[in-house]
């Protein structure tokens, strides 16, 4: 009896796949060629000194990423969901607004910007530079067109670099995450994969990098179709613990930052427990002994949300076609969500 043939490339990672071919090349195109709106969305923060991030789904978990970026910078930044603030609003007097929508088109979006007035210090970040967004209020629009894959990959590597335009305008140094963007890191996951193969559910935590942690499990939620999601470290801690075991997997993010220690000792919390755990760790300390670590080169931020994006992309496209025989399609949901 002879081998069966290797399981063909699922249609929708074949998608997947070409957008994150380009990922790199996009995102530095996108911060070179959005210095002039960069620099005006810029004079608007300093001017207030608040920003709130609005957005669904990946865009959301963007906003979350960046919002200490931001904060470190003495800006008073706030990341929330769309939805949320449709339904219970905040204040948005003397604060600048960004709204970050992929395809620029999502009904939240729509809605939203019926209903706010005026539009003053409310900009917008998009693929899309024909959108409803980008037609409405002046935009920072990314490299390459609107991403056609279902999973966020190239579309959250080009929206931080547009946030990086923008915390370049504002004083940040974008030169160490250039720099990752330039020289990808190319990590082999396959002790990874082996360590979650037997898991039902993946938790993803961090504690400044949690933005990084919840769009990672969206993705591996929507590939997977099992239940990821993501607890920010301490809220992990409060409670959820007592889920941990064989078959909950548990992906870590560690950087170059005061948070590291605390990151370190939930790692040893998780490996004692006995879940399977993988860390991304660019925080150039010792490795957590039980755990899987994928390994950067120290780094924080942006720099190190570069160097880690494309490896955790792999990681969750290879977990998802290890246990989906369409990964990519989606059953449920659309690529751009039109509906409330």
């Amino acid at each position: 009896m002879t081998m069966s043939a290797a399981k063909p490339r699922p249609v929708g990672l074949a998608a997947i796949d070409r957008e994150m071919a380009r990922q790199h090349a996009d995102a530095i195109a996108s911060f070179e060629h959005n210095t002039a709106m960069a620099a005006k969305v810029a004079a608007s923060i300093r001017r207030t000194g608040r920003l709130l991030l609005l957005g669904m789904g990946g865009s959301h978990a963007v906003g979350r990423a960046v919002e200490p970026l931001y904060r470190a910078l003495g800006i008073d930044a706030l990341a929330l969901p769309l939805s949320e603030q449709l339904g219970q609003p905040l204040l948005l007097t003397g604060r600048t607004v960004l709204v970050t929508s992929q395809s620029g088109e999502s009904a939240e979006v729509v809605r939203w910007f019926s209903e706010i007035g005026s539009t003053a210090d409310v900009f917008g970040l998009t693929l899309e530079g024909a959108s409803f967004l980008a037609r409405t209020v002046p935009c920072l629009v990314g490299a390459g067109g609107t991403e056609l894959a279902f999973a966020a990959t190239r579309s959250l590597t080009v929206t931080f670099a547009l946030h990086l335009a923008i915390l370049a305008a504002l004083g940040e140094d974008p030169s160490a995450a250039l720099g990752a963007l330039d020289q990808p890191q190319d990590n082999d996951i396959a002790q990874a994969l082996t360590a979650l193969a037997k898991v039902t559910t993946i938790v993803t935590s961090g504690r400044r990098l949690q933005g990084l942690a919840e769009a990672l499990a969206l993705g591996f939620t929507e590939l997977s179709r099992l239940p990821c999601f993501s607890l920010e470290g301490g809220q992990l801690r409060h409670g959820p613990m007592e889920m941990l075991g064989p078959h909950v997997g548990v992906i870590l993010f560690r950087g170059n930052d005061p948070t590291s220690e605390l990151v370190t000792a939930m790692a040893l919390s998780v490996v004692e427990a006995g879940a399977p755990l993988v860390i991304f760790d660019s925080s150039g300390q010792s490795p957590v002994a039980g755990a899987i670590t994928l390994s950067f080169k120290p780094a924080s931020g942006l720099a190190a949300i570069f160097a880690m994006l494309p490896v955790a992309q792999r990681l969750m496209i290879a977990f998802a076609d290890a246990r989906v025989d369409n990964a990519g399609t989606p059953v449920r949901s659309t690529k751009i969500t039109r509906s409330e």
